[in-house]
């Protein structure tokens, strides 16, 4: 990947947006609606200077082109999605045990899917922080069966499965089942036989910011820039499954917020997801009811953290598409339709 990355600044949307990029003194932030009128450049000689739009040096186009340019909707509906989370686990951090049942984790989805989701993503292994590792076969018998109660149900029809796995013989299961995303923490790093298998798919795949594993990553959160960093590894990380014969346009990303990073790293990150237009991915974020949110909130019960979910998650709306990954799914869209009311306005 080019080591240099203009991150936007001095945001504008709605009519401001508009007159801004008509007149050249701004540019669009990944094809809008935002656009940026300032831009700070990591790389090259460059160590964090900010210039205007209209004063980038000429060697830094092709990187501004980058930028504003529209992203790949990764085979995914092209406009912002909630993504509902099931775990069917008996231990993950927020609703351990919640899904494990079949018809439990069904009950959930198709209820999700009448407050207007139509995207899912189950996993069968937790990966909160110090997690242990769960075998494939143990991981593959806990989410089949939902996979497959799932596309047996006709109501469901146009429910999309994302399958939150780091496995290669748990995604290639779940895909000749049915599913039609790979959701990989590890981003293909951790399973050396994960990207042939999503190649040979050619499914969607997110690929997610995480040094270490659940059970180290605590060890790996010092970072010189952790926004420039995380981008940068990301980065690697596509580069990776590009050259694996992952197509670039079937590609997300995610920060991983929570995932080796300190809380002041996670909110800055929050506040700087504009340079992840660098990567031309789509992007999915996935903040929800994290221990950030409860030690800013003074709220050790996950499962009340809803609010500061929903606070922590909007900042995904500076890019269209945004996939945003929650467990209250009627409160994220109910938030995001208001959101996308204002930036219309």
């Amino acid at each position: 990947m080019d080591n240099r990355l203009i991150e936007p600044l001095g945001l504008l949307h709605g009519a401001a947006a508009r007159q801004a990029v008509a007149t050249g003194a701004a540019l669009w932030l990944a094809g809008g609606p935002y656009a940026f009128a300032l831009a700070r450049l990591f790389g090259g000689d460059e160590r964090g200077r900010i210039v205007p739009v209209t004063a980038i040096p000429p060697q830094w186009h092709d990187v501004a082109q980058r930028v504003s340019a529209p992203v790949p909707d990764a085979g995914l509906p092209p406009d912002a999605q909630v993504m509902g989370i099931i775990n069917v686990t008996p231990d993950s951090f927020s609703d351990g045990g919640r899904h494990y049942d079949v018809q439990a984790a069904l009950d959930s989805i198709q209820a999700m899917h009448a407050a207007g989701c139509r995207l899912v993503d189950i996993g069968g292994e937790s990966t909160r922080p110090g997690a242990p590792a769960v075998s494939a076969g143990e991981e593959w018998r806990r989410i089949g069966p939902v996979i497959r109660a799932m596309r047996a149900c006709t109501t469901l029809d146009d429910m999309r499965i994302s399958v939150d796995t780091r496995q290669a013989m748990v995604m290639d299961h779940a895909l000749m089942a049915g599913a039609d995303l790979i959701n990989d923490v590890s981003a293909l790093t951790y399973d050396p036989h994960a990207r042939a298998v999503v190649a040979r798919h050619g499914c969607p795949v997110v690929l997610m910011h995480m040094r270490g594993t659940p059970a180290t990553m605590g060890q790996h959160a010092v970072y010189e820039d952790v926004a420039v960093d995380v981008t940068r590894e990301l980065g690697q990380r596509v580069a990776e499954a590009v050259a694996a014969g992952i197509a670039p346009a079937r590609i997300l990303v995610d920060p991983g917020i929570g995932f080796a990073k300190t809380m002041a790293g996670n909110l800055e990150l929050l506040a700087r997801l504009p340079l992840l237009a660098n990567l031309g991915c789509r992007v999915l974020l996935g903040v929800s009811r994290k221990r950030m949110i409860g030690e800013i909130c003074h709220e050790p019960d996950a499962s009340r953290r809803d609010p500061g979910t929903i606070a922590a998650s909007l900042p995904g709306m500076v890019f269209s598409g945004t996939v945003l990954r929650v467990h209250n799914v009627p409160a994220m869209i109910q938030a995001l339709r208001v959101r996308q009311g204002l930036d219309r306005a």
